[in-house]
């Protein structure tokens, strides 16, 4: 039976780039599991690799065929976007792992839908001030930089990931990002640990 490797962590931890490069390694044998939003594309994205960018309309369309697994609202400073996991034919447990990205209540939700035994927490920590320093370059980047949203979903992200939240959901370890090369060593052989178990 397969697992789903559930990649989490505060804004501009390096979960984005943590994915991409587990997923381009072949040993790791991991398949995609794209979520949806509703929120608008940012330059560099693509369309079905970082998510399913869907409007509301898409959303509760799946909504009414009973597809979606769990969603959250953000009401940021450019309207309310909604993150959701979609039953849409993408996940076999029979046939392999997957690797998705989110936040803690959807870990939780997960488990609950798939069994706690079949998603796996690997949970992304970086120090807050070089979080700041690297949400501001990537921000600066953007053809429109939304300063505001970004002060937001930081100061958002320091209660989502409180340490009472975090062990209330049983995240126990954390994979320090100050070192990419060693993050991903270290998620990998754990994930070598997991397929075996």
């Amino acid at each position: 039976m397969g697992r789903i490797y559930f990649l989490m962590g505060k804004s501009a931890s390096g979960k984005d780039t943590v994915y991409k490069l587990l997923m381009e390694e072949v040993k790791s044998g991991l398949k995609k599991f794209v979520i949806y939003t509703t929120r608008p594309i940012r330059d560099g994205e693509k369309d079905g690799v970082e998510y399913h960018f869907v409007t509301d309309e898409d959303l509760c369309r799946l909504e009414a065929e009973g597809k979606v697994i769990e969603k959250r609202v953000y009401k940021t400073v450019a309207g309310p976007w909604t993150y959701f996991t979609a039953d849409d034919g993408q996940i076999d447990l029979k046939s392999g792992n997957y690797l998705t990205i989110g936040t803690l209540e959807s870990y939780e939700k997960l488990k609950a839908y798939f069994g706690e035994e079949s998603v796996f927490p690997i949970y992304i920590y970086l120090d807050d001030g070089e979080r700041l320093k690297r949400a501001v370059e990537r921000e600066r980047r953007q053809e429109n930089p939304n300063y505001r949203e970004l002060c937001r979903r930081f100061l958002a992200d320091e209660e989502d990931f409180k340490e009472e939240n975090l062990l209330r959901y049983g995240i126990k370890k954390r994979y320090e990002n100050t070192d990419l090369e060693t993050c991903l060593k270290q998620i990998m052989s754990d994930i070598e640990t997991e397929k075996t178990t």
